[in-house]
Formats: structure tokens, C-alpha cells, sequence
């Protein structure tokens, strides 16, 4: 140390930082075996999404007050597609669009605005219907992993991932309802996710992503 040091107060700026980059020793290799449990992460992740994408629909709706769009996913081959009420709400056109661009028009068979979930119906043949598998909300632990997939901003088929923020959030809406037992997650939501499932680590649906808590309007990694 006391040698470098001296040949850094000897010499131009551009020796000692050649002088530097060369006492500066190369980083150690990831050990094989973080690499295999990191390679085998991410091969969760593009199996899940391979297998889920085909479920998640590209919502568009044309109202009185002009057009909107958000997500919904495939419930089961009849062609339920759950998403929320608000992607749908006072909607003269509902159209529904597959991760094939297979695009058609749906109606809507209920809606619910305190709960802000909606289901509406498409006429496709069962085998070009892919229904997701269904969790059990009322296991999930703070710090497992949530996984959303929806059309933020219009980009389809986008996956955002994360944790589990928090479990049964209240969170007032401007109609002075309240929705319960709202699951908080800082995977990435943005408009346009509305609708889209939110998933566990094995791709089964475990919420409806809803909103987000932002000043911006964008992901603040507050989102429910």
C-alpha cells in the first residue's frame, strides 16, 4: 500500500489510473452452484409465463365518453373472462383480444362495482381457450412471490414481478365503498394491468390486479 501510494504521488493522473486499474483485482467467478439455483429462477419464471400467457386477454371497450382498455384472463372454456368493472363499465363495445391476435367481441354477463369485478363472455370453441388454474388466497404469506401479467399502457402480455407487500388492505374508493382484504404487491402495475391476474410462483391466479397508490398515476411499487 505504501509503495502504490507513492507511485500515485509521483506520477500524471493518467499513470496513476493505469496504475490503479492494474492493482485492482478481477472479480472472483459466481460459484457454479448460485449460478444453477439462478438459471433454474429464471426458468420458473419463462415456463410460467409460457404457459399463462395464452389466458391473459387484451381488454378494449368504446364508450359514451370516448375508449379505454385494460386485462382480463380466460375462467374456464365456456368463455367466462373475469376483469374488473371498471375496464368495462358503461361499455357499448366490448372487444377481446389472445395472445394469438384472435380478436372478438364480448358480453357482458355481471358486474359488480363495490367489488370492482366484472365477467364478460366470448363465443370462441373451447380449444382455443386456455382457463388459468385458481389459488387459494387465503394462504398466501407476506414475501412470497407475486407475479402480475396484464397490457400496461397497452404493451400486451407484459410480466412484472415481486413480493407480497401486505395482506388485507382497506382501501376507501371515491363512491365511499371500501375494498377489502386487498392484497398489496410492488410487482409493477401501471393502467392497462386492470383486470390481469396476479399470480403465485406456480402460475395459479391468486388476485385480480385493481389499481395503484401513486401520485405519478404510474407504478410507485404500491399496488393492489
Amino acid at each position: 500500500a505504501d509503495a502504490m501510494q507513492a507511485v500515485l504521488q509521483e506520477a500524471t493522473p493518467m499513470e496513476a489510473r493505469e496504475a490503479l486499474l492494474t492493482e485492482v483485482s478481477p472479480p472472483s467467478p459466481v460459484a457454479a452452484e448460485l449460478l444453477a439455483v439462478a438459471a433454474a429462477e429464471e426458468q420458473v419464471l419463462i415456463r410460467l409465463y409460457e404457459r399463462v400467457s395464452a389466458s391473459v386477454v387484451n381488454i378494449a371497450v368504446v364508450t359514451r365518453r370516448g375508449a379505454g382498455a385494460g386485462s382480463g384472463f380466460v375462467l374456464d372454456t365456456d368463455g367466462h373472462i373475469v376483469t374488473n368493472n371498471h375496464v368495462i363499465e358503461d361499455a357499448a363495445q366490448i372487444l377481446v383480444r389472445f395472445a394469438d391476435d384472435t380478436t372478438v367481441e364480448a358480453e357482458l354477463v355481471g358486474a359488480d362495482p363495490d367489488s370492482d369485478l366484472a365477467v364478460i363472455q366470448v363465443d370462441l370453441p373451447a380449444s382455443q381457450l386456455s382457463p388459468v388454474e385458481l389459488g387459494d388466497s387465503d394462504i398466501l404469506r407476506v414475501g412470497q412471490r407475486a407475479i402480475a401479467v396484464g397490457n400496461p399502457f397497452g404493451f400486451e402480455q407484459t410480466m412484472t414481478t415481486g413480493i407480497i407487500s401486505a395482506l388485507g388492505r382497506v382501501v376507501p374508493q371515491r363512491d365511499g365503498y371500501s375494498l377489502p382484504s386487498l392484497i398489496q404487491t410492488d410487482a409493477a402495475i401501471n393502467p392497462g394491468n386492470s383486470g390481469g391476474p396476479l399470480l403465485d410462483s406456480q402460475g395459479r391466479v391468486i388476485g385480480v390486479n385493481t389499481f395503484i397508490f401513486s401520485s405519478s398515476g404510474s407504478s410507485a411499487g404500491v399496488g393492489f
